[in-house]
């Protein structure tokens, strides 16, 4: 793929609003609006089956050069997708819900993108193909003509619950009735909310990303269904043969009060259940990812991090290993997908009771998105804090890990919390019963 670096500014909002107009598969790998770091990727490409043979170890060939300073994007060329729940859960041996509400997964071959380094402004113009002509087109996408996203309708939308607060309240309490039988140690429980009817889903992201800015946010297009995600988590990274994962558990919203803000943010930090929960995934991604790296070569970066957004601060700690020789996508997808944070553990076992709690599929939902490289680089996103709209609805999947220390009242609250901004991005608005904060 040839690269170009472009010496005019570049507005990323006016960049894929253009693209998206004339691509019917179209994505953008967004850091957010107001990122002072990382790397956003808007591009288009050819709907392609999952990659499952990219080698990932750092001996795998032709890995280009980077720039003596390291500038050039870490997307090369490659895949952009995502990979629903259900295929994951399905390979591990667990039983899925099999319907039209889990179309698996979409992917595309990139034949063009633009990439925009958030820390130097830089922003480079790559294509398979007619480069002078995508390298112009971009240049031209300085501002943003349009208008800010249209306004929402005075009435809220409907939304439909799988489950009303009181089920999935009782439905907590089965997962600690599993946990005190020694049948698994945390479980994920999820529920759904659907808010029927025709979305504009451009529209939709423009009000999400000003809601909720996320470093790891995203618009995906691929077969006339749209993936939206505000999602703070990063599932899975890989460069230079080091693959990392950063599993979230642990959540309490923000407020508008500094002193009680800081108070919510030290209370999560020291939260025995939390940091009980979250060491337990940190414990079963070292374990997943032990199969597809070196031996001794694990180590925990991080544990019980505070990581704070605009609407939640978030218990993130940080896993990596070095891939084996002869690592590949489909292996590392083998070993490590699902996500042990939206799973629970043991893995296959809270698979297995989560497909009875849960009454239907998750489909996009608790899967993963981003980009395959080439080059064996790679970094997926979880599908959390997510809308995915088709032509009929759009839908939004929301939980939480539970375990014996579990209040139920707390795990509803913290349901809402999250789907409170997917649901206001849409015009809608939680359930009544499920309306309230996380610490009543």
């Amino acid at each position: 793929m040839s690269t170009r670096v472009l010496a005019d500014r570049v507005d990323p909002a006016a960049l894929f609003l253009a693209l998206e107009r004339a691509e019917p598969d179209v994505f953008w790998l967004d850091a957010g609006a107001s990122a002072s770091e990382g790397w956003s990727f808007i591009g288009t490409g050819e709907p392609s089956a999952f990659p499952e043979d990219v080698p990932l170890d750092a001996s795998a060939g032709d890995r280009p050069a980077l720039d003596g300073d390291g500038s050039r994007p870490p997307l090369r060329g490659g895949w952009v997708g995502w990979y629903d729940y259900e295929t994951g859960a399905r390979a591990a041996g667990a039983p899925t819900s099999d319907s039209a509400q889990s179309a698996g997964g979409a992917w595309v071959r990139i034949t063009r993108f633009a990439a925009f380094d958030h820390s130097t402004g830089r922003v480079w113009a790559c294509a398979a193909e007619d480069l002078d002509d995508w390298a112009a087109f971009v240049t031209e996408q300085r501002s943003v003509d349009a208008q800010d996203a249209p306004a929402l309708a005075a009435e809220p939308r409907r939304v439909d619950a799988r489950h009303t607060a009181e089920e999935y309240a009782a439905l907590i309490e089965r997962c600690r009735d599993l946990i005190r039988a020694g049948i698994a140690y945390q479980l994920c429980l999820t529920t759904r909310f659907t808010v029927t009817g025709e979305h504009d889903p451009v529209s939709v992201y423009r009000r999400l990303r000003s809601a909720t800015p996320a470093h790891h946010g995203g618009f995906v297009r691929i077969g006339g269904r749209s993936l939206l995600s505000a999602s703070p988590e990063q599932f899975l990274h890989a460069e230079g043969g080091v693959i990392r994962t950063r599993p979230i558990k642990g959540t309490r919203p923000r407020n508008d009060d500094p002193v009680q803000d800081a108070a919510l943010a030290a209370e999560l930090a020291t939260d025995v259940k939390e940091r009980a929960e979250n060491v337990m995934i940190v414990d079963l991604m070292r374990n997943d990812l032990s199969q597809v790296c070196e031996p001794g070569s694990i180590r925990v970066d991080a544990l019980w991090a505070i990581e704070s957004y605009p609407a939640v601060h978030q218990l993130v700690s940080t896993v990596s290993g070095t891939a084996a020789v002869g690592t590949t996508t489909g292996a590392l997808f083998a070993a490590s997908f699902p996500a042990g944070s939206m799973t629970g553990a043991p893995k296959l076992s809270a698979m297995t009771q989560l497909y009875d709690l849960e009454g239907g599929p998750r489909g996009v939902y608790a899967g993963c998105f981003g980009y395959i490289g080439d080059d064996g680089s790679l970094d997926l996103a979880m599908v959390i804090r997510s809308i995915v709209i088709d032509a009929e609805s759009a839908v939004i999947g929301a939980g939480g890990g539970i375990t014996w220390r579990s209040v139920a009242a707390s795990e509803v609250a913290e349901v809402a919390t999250k789907a409170r901004a997917p649901l206001a991005a849409l015009g809608a608005e939680m359930p009544a019963a499920w309306a309230s904060d996380i610490l009543n």
